[in-house]
């Protein structure tokens, strides 16, 4: 393999006395895909905002080390230094703007313009853009990744992989790119989608462009990545040839301990025949998760999941009971039936819900990790308040108490109870969530995509969770994910949706081939069941 394009000698950085990088060394070559990995916390983010010179590290003092490009040291002070040196990130979270067209988001910040009449007297502030060049430069990036969609068209209403594509033409228009980072690309893209996307990165490295490509999916690591550098703690763990490892070795080296789940039943725990929810004839009016006639019954202490391809309508069960869609239907629990348009009935009956919309349902961002956590029960519960005469008033000092148990409790990494839940990692932040769910005393939870968009360790310490709060404290548990192999590790049956309805009810013991026919709507005939009749269908 070629030359380093880019190396970092012993890079260390310090905030306030706190160590998050130790002596770190690593290099991406050219034409090399180069995935970096690591839990939360584990001092990636830290490592690219020093690549990429941001405030963030500038203010704080610095970094120790040596980060070179080409051989020569540099030290960048803003992104723009780093973007004009030919690095490039194309980011987790959009960075689009819904108006503006594929070639406007494209050439942003580095339009093309042309003289007019008016500029040539009063300045070049008044040019005219030049439309017919941008347009042809948005093409030429656009057949580089083989995106056949016109330029021209507004982002707003495009798929979401047709955008993440447009974020890294705009990457690879830039001029000179050398370095392309990215950033859990694949975290909101549908398999097919994924798939045309780790092509295209295979591509932009055969043309010389060297790759960081860092994701928590490690079948991806494994499939594209030419080498892999895991990061534990702020420290190198390993760096190694792809062909020299496989996933098992490098979630190990990643976690420092075994990730598999293996349930043992606890002698405790009791799944009674007592049927504490019943669902009938559910419809859910979920955009991209339309349900059309579920029926489906929970017994007290079990846990339940449901699985299903993407847009079959298995995330709409969780939020039409829980009356974040319109949806009519029969849904009893614990006896009594539920108004499917009263929200707060719902939660104060005893049913929790972590919703896989962490950022759009789930957390108020832009306010404080301990209010996160308390906000709903003492919305619902009216916990956390204490009375002065005819009043009631926030009672801050139980807030921070209870807030720093749930952060020791659950390995929240923050640096304060009064941090922003935005500021925080996708993991953490979907431990707020559960958080949140919890402190309102649940005898029911309906969780949905738990692990998705964060690190292997914090799924672990998540299914840890739910198993624990299952077999300890007896609660009955709906988990939903698009992760087949988490459902087999700690539900008792999974229930696949296919089309809007229930296809069929499966052990989590059931073979690959069974799950796979079902998924996909092809119900296994009951001549061609085994004898024990592991299939059943409700």
């Amino acid at each position: 393999m070629s030359e380093s394009l880019l190396q970092f000698k012993n890079v260390s950085k310090n905030y306030y006395g706190n160590s998050v990088l130790t002596g770190i060394n690593f290099d991406v070559k050219e034409g090399e895909i180069h995935a970096l990995i690591g839990e939360n916390g584990a001092g990636k983010s830290t490592l690219m905002n020093i690549l990429f010179g941001m405030p963030v590290i500038t203010s704080t003092g610095g970094y120790e080390g040596d980060v070179l490009i080409d051989g020569k040291k540099i030290s960048f002070k803003s992104p723009h230094e780093a973007m004009y040196a030919g690095i490039g990130m194309v980011h987790q979270e959009f960075m689009l703007i819904p108006g503006f067209s594929i070639t406007e988001n494209i050439k942003i910040n580095r339009e093309i313009t042309t003289q007019n009449v008016v500029s040539r007297v009063l300045g070049k502030r008044l040019e005219t853009l030049d439309m017919v060049t941008m347009n042809a430069d948005a093409r030429k990036a656009l057949d580089k990744l083989d995106m056949g969609v016109d330029e021209f068209i507004m982002v707003a209403g495009l798929p979401v992989g047709h955008m993440q594509f447009v974020e890294i033409a705009r990457e690879i228009d830039k001029t000179g790119i050398k370095i392309l980072v990215f950033d859990e690309p694949t975290a909101v893209l549908t398999e097919s989608e994924a798939q045309n996307l780790l092509a295209a990165v295979k591509r932009l490295a055969a043309k010389g462009i060297g790759i960081i490509f860092i994701s928590h999916r490690l079948d991806e690591i494994v499939t594209v990545a030419d080498r892999v550098t895991v990061l534990r703690d702020g420290e190198l763990v390993a760096t190694k040839d792809i062909k020299d490892t496989n996933a098992v070795e490098i979630a190990a080296l990643m976690i420092g301990r075994k990730v598999a789940i293996s349930r043992v039943q606890s002698e405790t725990r009791k799944v009674s025949d007592e049927i504490m929810m019943s669902i009938r004839d559910l419809h859910v009016g979920m955009p991209g998760e339309m349900v059309k006639g579920i029926d489906l019954e929970i017994k007290k202490g079990e846990i339940v999941g449901i699985g299903g391809l993407a847009g079959q309508g298995k995330l709409g069960i969780a939020n039409g009971v829980m009356g974040t869609y319109p949806s009519r239907g029969e849904v009893v629990f614990d006896g009594k039936r539920l108004n499917l348009d009263d929200p707060h009935g719902t939660i104060a009956s005893g049913i929790g819900f972590v919703s896989e919309d962490r950022k759009g349902v789930g957390l108020l961002l832009n306010e404080s990790i301990e209010l996160n956590i308390a906000f709903t029960a003492m919305q619902v519960g009216n916990k956390f308040l204490k009375k002065s005469g005819p009043f009631r008033f926030q009672d801050d000092a139980a807030i921070r108490r209870h807030a720093l148990k749930m952060i020791k409790d659950l390995d929240i990494r923050c640096e304060s109870p009064l941090q922003h839940a935005g500021a925080l990692s996708g993991g953490n932040q979907q431990k707020v969530c559960v958080a949140r769910a919890l402190t309102q005393d649940p005898i029911f939870l309906f969780v949905s995509e738990p692990t998705r968009g964060i690190d292997i360790g914090a799924k672990k310490l998540i299914l840890d969770l739910l198993l624990k709060l299952n077999e300890e404290f007896g609660m009955t548990i709906v988990m939903t994910s698009s992760e087949l192999a988490e459902l087999r590790s700690i539900c008792d049956r999974i229930v696949i949706v296919c089309e809007g309805k229930v296809e069929g009810v499966l052990p989590p013991d059931a073979s690959d081939a069974d799950f796979g026919l079902m998924m996909s709507g092809s119900r296994v005939k009951k001549a061609e069941d085994s004898p024990k009749e592991r299939v059943s269908h409700v």
